[in-house]
């Protein structure tokens, strides 16, 4: 039997481990949402920057089902990143000449919304998933979601908060280097070395875990710890275009914040104030109509165009009867090809709003936030919320030995190609239409503090370079983050043998 074969054989085998451990790293944070605090609970267990308990189960559960080969291959790093590394040792390549493989996927998730769940969906609850089969609201979930596959296939899917985005991808990662242990003596890390993250606090800042590795890990470290590919295990379906893309690029995006202070006063007298809510909505409206206009975004013609929308506000008043003190808001804006941040916020700052604002007296700042919130180990980064747009070539070598990889250990599982979000035989390669970690990697050009052999292969792009990126994951981006969010079973399976055979497949071809 083949190495291919072997690995297929062994994907199928351990579909049923990889859904216990994806049902419990769902379900774990139910222990602690409604838990009192000084009983140890948290009602955030789960979320950017409260994955503690998720990932202590993790580590465990790495090393009982034999996913590294000593247990003092799996850790946590300072900023709260569980890693584990495999490798062949007897493989005879000197560990410098190895070929590097990051695998990356984060741990946290957005929040459940538990109660919306119960209300809406009957028989399936965001932590436990599916509880009673005969009182799911099956009407609303197809209205909800992007793509269910046929009523007849639904013993496939899991539901739960996190199903898709992203705990299927560390799962996928969890079980693909349990593979390759086990196929050593066939060759599966012959020439590579696989270094794998479940990263945290990327729902809330995109890329954290990543930029912790790039400013604190990799400066001044030997050839073998710096990644030749990271594959993202984020989900790469689509609703239309089908599932378990392989994905070589994303826009990157920036949080604006508005800050508008006025003058606050009773209601019953606004002209002794200056109301920054009133302002403000004038400059959300006139901001939406240019974006409608496409005033002042590009397009790309891989990427797609930049984007903008008010994403979240805070209103400071000192009630419902009175002119408020302050409002605070945020635009979502997503940066194509092109686009710069600096760009991007000026364009905010020239609403003809904005300029009311400021005559009529009320002090308005236009700024990009800092990051400041705690890791679940007390690291803070503190970076800008800016994040950067990445594509890998499609001529890459990351890219041609990702499209081998899918056809010798993918398509053989596909009898049929599915419709829509469905499994495709043959390698679709696309890219996000949302955020992932990997805007993390990305370095300037003038960064010398990473010492990156040529041999690596690093992209260069614009005033960046990064390490070939690309991904593939189970889950539809536009199931994330809904109610009723689920993972198709067959598409982990399908993933494990894609990370499982990756490493081997492109150390050979380097």
């Amino acid at each position: 039997m083949s190495l291919d074969q072997r690995v297929i054989e062994l994907s199928h085998k351990y579909r049923p481990l990889a859904v216990e451990l994806l049902k419990e790293a769902i379900r774990i944070p139910a222990d602690h949402v409604d838990l009192p605090v000084d009983k140890g609970g948290d009602p955030a267990c789960g979320l950017s920057n409260h994955e503690g308990p998720r990932l202590q189960y993790l580590k465990k559960r790495i090393v009982d089902v034999g996913a590294v080969a000593r247990a003092k291959d799996v850790w946590f790093d300072g900023f709260g990143n569980l890693v584990w590394t495999v490798q062949d040792p007897k493989d005879g390549i000197a560990p410098a000449a190895k070929a590097v493989i990051y695998y990356d996927g984060h741990a946290d998730t957005v929040k459940a919304l538990r109660a919306r769940w119960k209300e809406t969906l009957g028989g399936i609850d965001a932590y436990d998933g599916l509880v009673n089969a005969k009182k799911v609201n099956k009407a609303f979930l197809k209205r909800e979601l992007g793509y269910l596959p046929p009523e007849r296939e639904w013993s496939h899917l899991l539901f739960g908060r996190g199903a898709a985005d992203q705990l299927a991808g560390v799962v996928t990662q969890i079980i693909a280097t349990k593979i390759q242990l086990e196929l050593i003596d066939a060759g599966a890390l012959h020439g590579a070395i696989v270094v794998s993250y479940a990263t945290v606090t990327e729902e809330d800042n995109d890329g954290a875990g990543p930029m912790y590795i790039m400013r604190h890990d990799l400066p001044g470290a030997p050839p073998e710890r710096i990644p030749d590919v990271v594959i993202l295990s984020e989900g790469t379906g689509h609703a239309e275009q089908g599932a378990c893309g392989i994905y070589r690029g994303q826009r990157g995006r920036m949080q604006i914040e508005v800050e508008v202070t006025g003058k606050s006063c009773h209601g019953s007298m606004p002209w002794e104030g200056l109301n920054p809510l009133e302002y403000a909505g004038r400059v959300l409206a006139e901001a939406a109509d240019r974006y409608d206009r496409m005033e002042g975004f590009l397009d790309h013609s891989f990427l797609g165009h930049g984007t903008r929308t008010a994403s979240w506000a805070q209103l400071d008043t000192p009630s419902d009867c009175a002119v408020p003190e302050r409002f605070t808001f945020r635009f979502d804006r997503r940066l194509t090809v092109g686009e710069s941040p600096e760009a991007a916020k000026a364009d905010v700052e020239r609403l003809p709003g904005i300029a009311r604002a400021r005559e009529a007296g009320l002090k308005v700042e236009v700024r990009v936030p800092i990051y400041a919130e705690p890791s679940w180990r007390g690291t803070v980064t503190g970076n800008p919320q800016i994040y950067a747009s990445w594509v890998t070539p499609e001529e890459h070598l990351a890219i041609t030995t990702a499209v081998d990889t899918y056809r010798r250990v993918v398509t053989p599982q596909i009898k049929k190609d599915g419709k829509h979000g469905a499994l495709r035989r043959e390698p679709r390669v696309g890219r996000w239409i949302f955020s992932t970690d990997g805007v993390g990697f990305p370095i300037r050009k003038s960064d010398k503090s990473i010492k990156v052999p040529e041999a690596k292969r690093w992209v260069t792009s614009g005033e960046f370079k990064h390490p070939a990126m690309l991904g593939l994951g189970a889950g539809i981006e536009q199931n994330t983050h809904k109610i009723g969010e689920c993972v198709d079973l067959r598409e982990l399976e399908a993933a494990i043998a894609f990370f499982a055979r990756f490493p081997g497949r492109y150390a050979e071809s380097r």
